[in-house]
This record gives C-alpha cells, sequence and structure tokens, in this order.
C-alpha cells in the first residue's frame, strides 16, 4: 500500500493483484470547498481496507469520488486518478461502476422502508439484471450469510431493527455480485453486538469468497480488528497507512488521528 509511513513496498504487488488504486485524489464541492487535498490507497484483490480518522476527515467523500457519486453533489475531482482493475472512475457512470462489480452501501443504512426484506433484496438482484432462477440462488446465498433476514424476509425493512436494516442494505448489495464492496461507517448507530455481528460476516465473506472491501469507519477499532490493512484521513490528506494490527497497537496514532484518550505513556511523549 502506498502513502505516508506505510510498511509495505509498491514492488511486494504486481499490476494483477491490484484492484483498486487512488492516486493523490484532490477534490472539491462546488469548484470551491477543498474536501480531499490528497488521498492515495491501494487495494488488493481479497482485501480489507479500512478507512479511518475523525468526523469530517474527508472518509465519505473518499468513497464517493471511488464510486464517481461526487458529480451528483456538485463534487468534482480536480487531481489525480482512480483505477478500478483496468478502469478509469472517472470516465465510467457509477450504474456502469456497478455492473463492472464496485458496489457501494452508503451510510445510513439505506433501505426500501416499505418493501420488505425480501423486495429489497431482489431488487438488488433485478439492478443487475439476473434472471429469476439466479435470484433465487441470491436470496438463499445471502440468507445463509445473515440468518436473522431468512427470519424477517416478509416483514417491511422499516420495521425492523437497526442492525438488520443495515445487513439488508449489505446484502442487497451482495445480491449485485460485487468484486469490491464499498461500505460507508456500517457500524454507525448500530448496537455493539450488531456491530460485531456485521464485521465478523464481512471477515468471512472476505476470507471464504474472496470478497475485496473498502470500508470507512470511526470507529477504528472493530475496522482494525477485522481489516488486513489500513489508511487514515486528517483534513482530506492520507496522513498514514499500514497493516492494521500494527496500527491497532499504536496508542500515539490513537490518540493523534482517530480522536481517541490517549495513555499516560503518550502525553509524557509530548
Amino acid at each position: 500500500m502506498s502513502g505516508p509511513n506505510s510498511n509495505e513496498k509498491e514492488s511486494d504487488m504486481t499490476e494483477a493483484d491490484i484492484l483498486l488504486t487512488v492516486e493523490d485524489v484532490k477534490a472539491t464541492y462546488n469548484h470551491a470547498i477543498r474536501a480531499l487535498d490528497g488521498v492515495s490507497l491501494t487495494l488488493k484483490r481479497g482485501e480489507i481496507v479500512a478507512l479511518l480518522g475523525a468526523n469530517g476527515a474527508g472518509k465519505t467523500t473518499a468513497l464517493k469520488a471511488v464510486s464517481n457519486l461526487l458529480p451528483a453533489e456538485r463534487g468534482q475531482i480536480v487531481a489525480g486518478r482512480i483505477r478500478f482493475g483496468e478502469l478509469d472512475v472517472a470516465a465510467v457512470s457509477p450504474d456502469a461502476l456497478v455492473r463492472a462489480g464496485l458496489v457501494q452501501v452508503l451510510e445510513g443504512r439505506h433501505c426500501f422502508r416499505s418493501l420488505t426484506v425480501e423486495e429489497n433484496l431482489v431488487s438488488g438482484g433485478i439492478g443487475r439484471s439476473a434472471k429469476r432462477g439466479e435470484i433465487a440462488a441470491d436470496l438463499e446465498r445471502i440468507y445463509t450469510w445473515f440468518p436473522r433476514l431468512k427470519e424477517k424476509r416478509r416483514l417491511a425493512a422499516g420495521l425492523t431493527s437497526g442492525g438488520e436494516q443495515q445487513m439488508t442494505a449489505i446484502g442487497r448489495a451482495l445480491m449485485s455480485r460485487p468484486r469490491l464492496l464499498v461500505l460507508d461507517e456500517p457500524s454507525m448507530g448500530l448496537a455493539p453486538l450488531a456491530v460485531q455481528d456485521i464485521f465478523r460476516t464481512l471477515r468471512r465473506l472476505n476470507r471464504e469468497e474472496g470478497l475485496s472491501i473498502l470500508v470507512a469507519e470511526q470507529n477504528s477499532a472493530v475496522a482494525l480488528t477485522y481489516a488486513d490493512k489500513a489508511v487514515i484521513l486528517e483534513n482530506g490528506i492520507s496522513v498514514l497507512s499500514g497493516y492494521a494490527r500494527d496500527l491497532k497497537s499504536r496508542d500515539d496514532i490513537k490518540a493523534l488521528y482517530l480522536g481517541q484518550k490517549p495513555s499516560a505513556a503518550v502525553l509524557a511523549a509530548y
């Protein structure tokens, strides 16, 4: 992974290994408000990468840039480049990116609240023009990963718990058969047990099916527990990247970049 203080050399990766590359991306809103000022990251096939930082660090903007959703919000990339496989993301429409395998789950547990859980899931299969038999098979696959959704499949999504709505949103994205699943703050507003359940399932999907995942999170503890690597953003800049297990063990990083209370040892060092 590239970036300041990275502990993986770029030479360790071949071009065939790399699924997503973000190169020194700068972005604005309304051609005036600078939101990203130099974000870089590399995600290999079959890898979980966490994008971390305090509120306002630029995580959501970075994910929208990756999915080419910035233009819908009067945003624009003004420098840098993003590639998904062989595709130049800026030159491909968001719906075409979904068909190519880049699927985002937006912040806020977006579901069709009046539709049942199963109808929400089916909509994900329809979005990729799947046949009825394919949708039926994929539904059973989703219910294997998220058994609670099978129990609630006939219930309106708006009447389910926050955790179940997040599972529904993720399940709908999985119905699109992504190669890269992009998640924005999946833990937001959820009980700790629901967060653990969701992240365990994501890691199983990654390990057992090879699903690549890019996840933006304020909950650095859970993200660093389940991710392979992490990139830390501060004021729209990627300031640090490395193996998640290494970053998780460093109190100085938690205090300086992740908004966590510093230990006595860290306070003594400054």
